[in-house]
């Protein structure tokens, strides 16, 4: 027993000992030595508080403090060792560090900076980051800086025995980057949020913003920092941000809106076992509390007269580059070109230029790919455009350069760049056009019976044929032969010149097509519906009902807004009541559009009333002569 005791203490040994080996071949490093520091963006003069300083390896020597110029250390520096160890797939890797604090008191107000402390780590000299913290005046109504003694930064107040809650301990502030503005140019809106209290949630109620295209920026929200307001030092929150897109001119109103807070509020009376234990035992009940933040206004002008033809509604800062897939084809096969607009603005709102094809080239809908995020500037990305068209007939074609105008809001002026053009070299493609005709001449005696259903038809004025009937040449139904279809041939002429003449007017062409248009693009919204493609849907209504407006009244989409649309309509005699209708299915489509949030029913509500309001103009408008 004695001999397989010391066998399995040794066979422990040997076991640890190569673990030991595994773990010093495998131990990683965890990256390169880091030293920083690290302290409160904002203290309150009198207020205690830490500056800590971390470098992240435990061989280190000579460690330098920088002057504390404008603080009063109260103690320091005091060290402690962090380490860990971590095993994973295999790999064994080993963190440590050592962490130099210093506890500081403030001295004097503004902005105090402290220059990078000094190290020895690993043999090398490292310098830490430097730091700016912001000192602020203590609170006037908390009696100095003895109601300011907190740690991390953090305000406070006390708690009100009653459970009343002071508008001076919690508010919202609402605000804009921005008060004068052009149309369609981003707008910074933030809601702030000021508390001295235990704030434990809020909720936003966002009403509808009417005249605006909305978009909520996505925040993640830190610790609470602290800032001087109105003599008293509060902790704040960003809580929300959203960028508008005021669509109409004048003076629009951002309306009052409500927050519901939940605040835990600590009791002053004596509570009893039960309450005690259904209140976690702390004194502390919540408190509902409705704020309202104030009403805002923006000065919205508009756009200045004169803008291109080739303006698409951007207003920003954008650059326009295009690409095709070939320039040597064949007839009937397809070509691509590729429009990508970049920059900062409203990328969503802004219309596909129009690419001027060769007039032997069919041309498809073009194809749109956003490709753009929400930033505080408006939206920032790309928006690429492909147009798929097929030649139909061999030669040189040229594409013309697109040119694109867009409202630069740096220079309050209208900005026009333009692609390069394309030259196309097609050739003949199989099936296509017709090459030259190749005649075979054989002797008229070797065309041989197939099936006693091929002869030979001899000339002369009499033809027999194989059942013995004769027709006789110069009869009536030998003349009708020919008259007939040279009749037919001229009725096609006429018919046909007639239809050219008709599609050479295309503005009468495009208000005949209006109605057939406008459904196309109404079965494909259906469908989108179908589909829950929200953003799609709202997108091919808005495409139905403009573009029904531009080809009824041959204008192009480009230069329609609510102003003059309303006008036309009231020119071709529609009444009030249905293009007050028009303008309001307009409105609601590009709300939902635009919303944070929406339901099916909202899109089937809008589906039926665009079908509604173009079937009523159909039969309203007069056709355009």
């Amino acid at each position: 027993m004695l001999y397989i005791g010391t066998m399995i203490k040794k066979c422990r040994i040997l076991y640890l000992i190569a673990l030991w080996a595994v773990f010093a071949l495998n131990v990683q490093a965890a990256g390169d030595v880091q030293f920083t520091a690290s302290a409160p963006e904002a203290v309150v003069k009198g207020q205690q508080f830490q500056i800590k300083y971390t470098v992240t390896t435990q061989k280190v020597k000579e460690f330098r403090a920088p002057s504390f110029e404008g603080f009063e250390v109260l103690m320091g520096p005091s060290s402690s060792r962090q380490s860990s160890t971590q095993i994973i797939n295999g790999e064994i890797t080993s963190t440590s560090s050592i962490t130099y604090t210093y506890v500081l008191m403030a001295v004097e107000e503004g902005e105090v900076k402290v220059p990078g402390a000094t190290i020895v780590a690993d043999g090398k000299e490292l310098a830490s980051n430097a730091l700016t913290i912001r000192v602020l005046p203590p609170d006037k109504s908390a009696g100095g800086a003895s109601q300011n003694s907190r740690q991390g930064g953090r305000a406070s107040s006390p708690s009100s025995a009653s459970g009343q809650i002071s508008p001076n301990d919690l508010f919202i502030t609402a605000t804009v980057n921005k008060t004068n503005v052009y149309e369609q140019e981003a707008i910074l809106l933030t809601y702030k949020v000021y508390f001295l209290v235990n704030l434990r949630s809020l909720e936003i109620k966002m009403p509808d913003l009417k005249g605006f295209h909305t978009q909520e920026v996505e925040l993640q929200r830190g610790e609470p920092k602290l800032e001087h307001y109105n003599g008293r030092n509060y902790n704040t929150i960003v809580w929300s941000q959203y960028v508008l897109f005021p669509q109409q001119t004048g003076k629009l109103e951002i309306p009052s809106i409500d927050f519901e807070g939940v605040v835990a509020v600590r009791t002053q009376r004596s509570m009893d076992p039960f309450d005690m234990f259904f209140n976690g035992g702390s004194g502390y009940v919540d408190v509902r509390k409705t704020i309202s933040t104030p009403k805002l206004s923006v000065n919205v002008n508009p756009l200045p007269v004169g803008k291109p033809a080739s303006f698409m509604g951007g207003v920003g800062e954008f650059a326009i580059k295009s690409s095709i897939s070939t320039t040597e084809l064949k007839a009937n096969d397809a070509v691509t070109m590729k429009l990508e607009i970049s920059g900062v603005g409203n990328m969503k709102l802004i219309n596909a230029p129009e690419v001027d094809f060769p007039q032997d080239f069919e041309v498809y809908d073009p194809k749109i790919d956003n490709k753009f995020s929400l930033t505080r500037s408006g939206l920032s990305g790309k928006k690429v455009i492909e147009y798929l068209a097929i030649p139909r007939h061999a030669g040189t074609f040229i594409i013309p350069a697109v040119e694109f105008s867009y409202f630069d809001l740096k220079t309050k002026s209208y900005k026009t760049l333009a692609t390069e053009p394309y030259e196309l070299h097609v050739a003949k493609g199989e099936g296509g056009e017709s090459g030259g005709v190749v005649s075979s001449f054989t002797n008229q005696e070797d065309v041989k019976h197939i099936g006693q259903d091929v002869r030979y038809i001899k000339t002369g004025d009499v033809v027999m044929l194989p059942n013995g009937r004769t027709v006789l040449f110069g009869t009536w139904t030998y003349y009708l032969c020919y008259i007939i279809p040279s009749l037919l041939f001229v009725a096609f002429i006429i018919v046909y010149r007639k239809r050219a003449i008709e599609n050479a007017n295309i503005s009468k062409v495009r208000t005949k097509n209006a109605n057939k248009v406008a459904v196309r693009r109404l079965k494909l919204a259906a469908k989108l519906m179908g589909g829950q493609k929200q953003e799609a849907f709202y997108e091919e209504i808005l495409k139905a009902l403009w573009g029904y407006i531009s080809d009824k009244m041959n204008i192009p989409v480009s230069q329609l807004s609510k102003d003059n649309v309303e006008q036309e309509l009231i020119n071709h005699h529609v009444s009030a009541e249905l293009t007050a209708e028009f303008i309001k299915v307009l409105g609601d489509c590009e709300f939902a559009r635009y919303a944070p949030a929406s339901i099916t029913g909202g899109m089937e509500q809008i589906y039926k009333a665009a079908i509604e309001v173009i079937s009523q103009m159909e039969s309203s408008i007069k056709r355009i002569k």
